[in-house]
């Protein structure tokens, strides 16, 4: 009998059978079940009052008197400004030149009402992206000006520019 091959199964299948048993035990010791129903029912609780938020605010949106938009007077510009003025031209606005322009107009704003709605932050933004050569421009009159163009407030708007270097503030 070759007592080294029977040593040679012997000893993996004792360190199998000891090592299965200390996993069994060390296992079956840490296996406490974590009660999180209480967070859950918290959590739910604030998802359905979200909800209840949402779906007021969505209500509300949909209640809200849709304002027509102010029709444009191209003679009431043209008397005003000096010059013809198409609807919607963002070069009205004293700062912004057709380059500019065509930089609002890749950004989205393409029109003097969405310019209106538009921070100086976001405008900003849009000039940064242009590079250095725009940095010079500060549009912090722009949506201002834009508003007027909108609303129709041409002669305000040509006394203000007259008023203004440049169409800084």
């Amino acid at each position: 009998m070759d007592f080294s091959n029977i040593w040679c199964w012997l000893i993996p299948l004792l360190t199998g059978i000891i090592s299965a048993i200390i996993g069994y035990y060390w296992g079956k010791g840490s296996s406490t079940t974590i009660d999180n129903s209480a967070d859950l029912k918290l959590l739910q609780d604030k998802n359905t009052k979200l909800q209840a938020d949402l779906d007021a605010c969505l209500s509300a949106k949909a209640a809200a008197p849709v304002v027509a938009a102010i029709p444009f007077n191209a003679t009431a510009a043209e008397a005003a400004m000096g010059k013809k003025i198409k609807q919607d031209d963002l070069k009205v606005v004293e700062g912004i030149g057709p380059k500019i322009e065509q930089m609002f107009h890749d950004g989205g704003i393409k029109t003097w009402k969405a310019l209106s709605d538009t921070a100086v932050a976001r405008c900003q933004e849009i000039l940064d992206g242009g590079g250095e050569r725009y940095k010079v421009h500060d549009p912090a009159s722009w949506p201002m000006q834009a508003k007027m163009c909108y609303e129709g407030k041409w002669a305000e708007l040509a006394k203000w520019q007259d008023e203004h270097d440049h169409g800084k503030l």
